[in-house]
């Protein structure tokens, strides 16, 4: 009886450690290997704050073609969130998103908080896009969706500039990187886009 006592205090404690590498592991920002793990595409294992401060799962998007931009409102490259926006209109009703992460991290581009920020784009670009609140995509406190598109996607390298664009295809896979200038009505992103689009199996 002692032995079988002992047996289960042991299998406890194992299930415990288990548990807190795991929720180490969150926290850290590995959660992309649990998703694996657990055979989802790690792109849904992230959760975020959206522009006015609520926690958003990009799971939300699953069967869905996303296109992922670190944004600013003070970058040369800042009109083309009017070409995210025509884009957004062309092709949202056959399962395009657009996803942008407004970021301070080039040139002190993206000073503003987020009712700031939001302000700007609603006014000035009439934005119908999911805009997320203010994060950073490099260096020390990049964060965990920046740093897995950045060290474990099939495209890593960090962020060069404001408007790197990221695409992700129906699965959850990273199937493209764009440089910062290349705008969005591009030939390249577009068909890109409608290739993805198209695969929906």
């Amino acid at each position: 009886m002692k032995r079988f006592s002992r047996l289960t205090l042991l299998i406890g404690f194992t299930g415990c450690v288990a548990l807190a590498l795991i929720v180490g592991a969150c926290k850290q920002g590995y959660s992309a290997e649990i998703a694996r793990a657990a055979g989802t595409a790690p792109v849904y294992s992230f959760t975020l704050n959206d522009i006015d401060g609520s926690p958003l799962s990009l799971s939300t998007f699953q069967g869905k073609v996303l296109l992922l931009v670190n944004t600013a409102s003070f970058c040369g490259n800042t009109p083309q969130y009017e070409g995210l926006q025509t884009l957004y209109e062309q092709y949202r009703n056959q399962g395009l998103e657009i996803l942008a992460f407004p970021a301070n991290n080039f040139g002190q581009q993206e000073p503003g908080n987020d009712e700031e920020i939001k302000s700007f784009c609603y006014t000035k670009y009439a934005l119908e896009f999911p805009l997320f609140s203010k994060i950073s995509v490099k260096g020390e406190g990049i964060h965990a969706l920046y740093h897995y598109l950045t060290t474990q996607s099939p495209f890593p390298g960090e962020i060069e500039w404001n408007f790197q664009k990221f695409l992700v295809d129906r699965h959850g896979q990273v199937i493209a990187r764009y440089r910062p200038g290349l705008k969005p009505l591009s030939p390249q992103i577009v068909q890109d886009i409608e290739r993805a689009l198209g695969k929906k199996g």
